[in-house]
């Protein structure tokens, strides 16, 4: 019987060397893993990819910087409730007014026909205005999550009940039926009218939460989910809608946008923020018949209106475009 043992040429007996790269090889077969090399890229979830491209979008990032400085200097100027503000003038007291009201060092805004200071006005109708618009944002993306979400996931006649209630809502003119229920819930207060708004904008994201479902529900993590017993509301909650948490963000982003402008138009006819209350579109129907004469009292909140809506739809791309999968991978 020969020997079975390897002979290089020269006839001596030798035993076979395993190189590193054989053992890298073998051990990635097996099922282990490899330490990157120098010069590869790291790897990052899909949270942290997300956060990377947000933050590279220049836009966006100053959008949510000079959004911000507008929320800080709305809320702290003037204070909130008890709480009191360090700017020195209030918005419901009158002061000698100096010449025609024009902006001066003591009143950076001017002053109103009656002597109040026009900043701390603008200030008050920013922070109404805000909430109005965050409130907004809020119950929509509630009322629109949860009723795409039921739509696309059940289907038959549950789908067909609530996208046809969708499209009635659609049809019929939005500003109509703001305004009709915004001044039905004047009475309320502000966040009346924010609960009215929220129930009457939530069309579009129901049918893109909807559309996102219809895609979700067959891939092979639900239906494995599905086939160990797991519970629709389970299903829904923990693995279709964490997947659709782009969409629902950003359009939940843009939601707030639209909702500034459509309060400030109901504000402007009338059927929105009511006296002593008062917001940014409130100030614009009060001194419109100003702007040939002291401009001031239509620009300053004519002003802050385009800026935060602006700033909020900037951020709204900035937004899609970290949530958009077919993005490349974001380099060091």
């Amino acid at each position: 019987m020969s020997d079975i043992r390897n002979s290089n040429p020269g006839g001596q007996d030798y035993e076979p060397q395993v190189g590193v790269a054989s053992t890298d090889a073998i051990g990635l077969a097996a099922g282990g893993s490899a330490d990157p090399l120098p010069g590869e890229d790291k790897s990052y979830s899909q949270g942290q990819l997300v956060a990377r491209r947000f933050f590279r979008h220049k836009a966006a990032l100053s959008s949510m910087i000079v959004l911000g400085l507008i929320v800080v200097v709305a809320f702290t100027s003037i204070g909130v409730g008890p709480i009191p503000g360090w700017w020195p003038n209030s918005y419901t007291l009158q002061y000698d007014k100096i010449g025609d009201g024009a902006p001066t060092w003591q009143y950076p805004f001017g002053q109103d026909t009656g002597g109040k200071d026009y900043f701390a006005l603008v200030m008050r109708g920013t922070q109404f205005s805000l909430i109005i618009a965050f409130a907004v944002g809020i119950v929509s993306t509630i009322v629109g999550t949860v009723i795409g979400a039921v739509a696309g996931f059940y289907r038959g006649w549950i789908e067909v009940v609530l996208m046809r209630m969708t499209d009635v809502f659609i049809v019929i003119p939005l500003l109509a039926v703001a305004a009709v229920l915004g001044r039905m819930a004047g009475a309320s207060g502000i966040w009346g009218l924010a609960l009215v708004l929220g129930l009457v904008t939530w069309t579009s994201l129901a049918r893109l939460v909807r559309g996102e479902v219809l895609s979700l529900r067959e891939r092979d993590f639900v239906l494995a989910a599905q086939a160990v017993g797991t519970s629709a509301w389970r299903i829904i909650s923990k693995h279709v809608l964490p997947n659709a948490v782009g969409v629902i963000i950003v359009s939940a982003t843009l939601s707030i946008s639209s909702a500034i402008l459509l309060e400030t138009s109901l504000s402007y006819l009338g059927f929105g923020v009511q006296a002593p209350d008062t917001s940014l579109g409130t100030l614009i129907d009060e001194y419109q018949a100003a702007f040939a004469t002291r401009p001031w009292l239509f620009w300053w909140p004519g002003l802050m209106i385009l800026t935060i809506a602006l700033c909020v739809n900037f951020i709204g791309d900035g937004l899609r475009d970290a949530f958009d999968p077919r993005q490349n991978r974001t380099k060091d």
